[in-house]
């Protein structure tokens, strides 16, 4: 007989404890908001990899593209801890952005800690008249509509960030969205669009290489990747201020013993000296013992998604 989700709630609430001593009995499935090769599906690989020993079971990756997919097929799981999330910061951007959602972004789901921080670049095209961020914001000023803003679909890290400069400039870009960050920067290196936001995992070889211009990062200090690049801070523009972080979720009702023992996982996990230098490689912090508690990230949740939702009104761009 199937049993109802109301069923499961109170099957695994008579359970308690016990539950969580032997859990997990077989392999865990941590569901990715994000396609198979981005930079969302790469942290949740890692991050499986050194959560399994912890766990004593293998967390298998299950790779969902769309915003919406991964977050749509965790709220709906059974709340036993046997299928999680990994979602980055455009999971409190679709709280906004989208609103008719199949599920509540602050109600469906038991926050377990965050994973990591990335600071995201402003970049333009190589020959685009401006070489300073002050510059970029007068012209952005003066030409209006007329500057072409690549955006890695709505509610995106990268979407966000250009809402961000956007702010700045106090003035509206024309917006181009793509499915995924590598088709937006192409656009961007052949010339054919102006600037975009981007993680610096990503923007860092083309900058090394004069592909596209940095004009500033988006972290409280300049990255050792970057160090001629200034903050939006030192800028004159510290509305410019993001990060693409990531973060761990069970579904809505799993019982908060089996929401600890995942959490205690994430945190060891992100000790491992391997898990680490992996991190550096791709220009991403992994989250503090703090940020990674289950207290921590229930806040932060909140905080997010009041922090973008007056934003993304303003913009008056929505995704449906």
């Amino acid at each position: 007989m199937r049993l109802t989700r109301r069923a499961c709630l109170a099957s695994l609430a008579l359970a308690g404890p016990a539950v969580a001593q032997s859990f997990p009995t077989r392999p865990v499935t941590l569901v990715v908001a994000g396609a198979a090769g981005g930079p969302t599906d790469t942290i949740g690989r890692i991050l499986a990899e050194a959560m399994g020993p912890h766990l004593g079971q293998p967390v298998v990756v299950e790779s969902m593209g769309g915003s919406t997919m991964g977050p749509q097929r965790v709220s709906q799981a059974r709340p036993d801890g046997y299928t999680i999330l990994i979602n980055n910061v455009g999971m409190t951007a679709s709280a906004t952005i989208f609103r008719r959602l199949p599920y509540q972004v602050l109600g469906s789901f038991a926050p377990l800690g965050l994973v990591s921080d990335a600071a995201m670049t402003v970049i333009t095209r190589p020959d685009f008249p401006a070489t300073t961020l002050a510059e970029l914001l007068a012209v952005m000023r003066r030409e209006g509509e007329g500057i072409n803003l690549a955006a890695a679909g709505l509610g995106s890290a990268a979407n966000l960030c250009g809402l961000l400069v956007q702010l700045a400039a106090g003035s509206r870009a024309t917006v181009v969205a793509f499915r995924g960050t590598a088709p937006a920067i192409s656009e961007v290196m052949a010339g054919r669009l102006d600037l975009m936001c981007d993680q610096a995992t990503n923007t860092v070889p083309y900058i090394r290489e004069g592909r596209v211009r940095a004009l500033t990062v988006s972290a409280p200090q300049r990255l050792p990747g970057l160090p001629d690049v200034p903050t939006g801070a030192e800028a004159g523009a510290p509305v410019i201020a993001m990060s693409t972080w990531h973060g761990l979720y069970a579904p809505a009702g799993t019982p908060e013993d089996i929401q600890e023992r995942i959490s205690a996982a994430l945190r060891a996990a992100l000790l491992e000296d391997r898990l680490r230098r992996r991190f550096a490689e791709l220009l991403t912090d992994p989250a503090t013992e703090e940020r990674a508690s289950i207290a921590f990230h229930r806040r932060f949740l909140v905080e997010e998604v009041n922090r973008w939702r007056p934003i993304i009104q303003a913009a008056g761009a929505f995704a449906d």
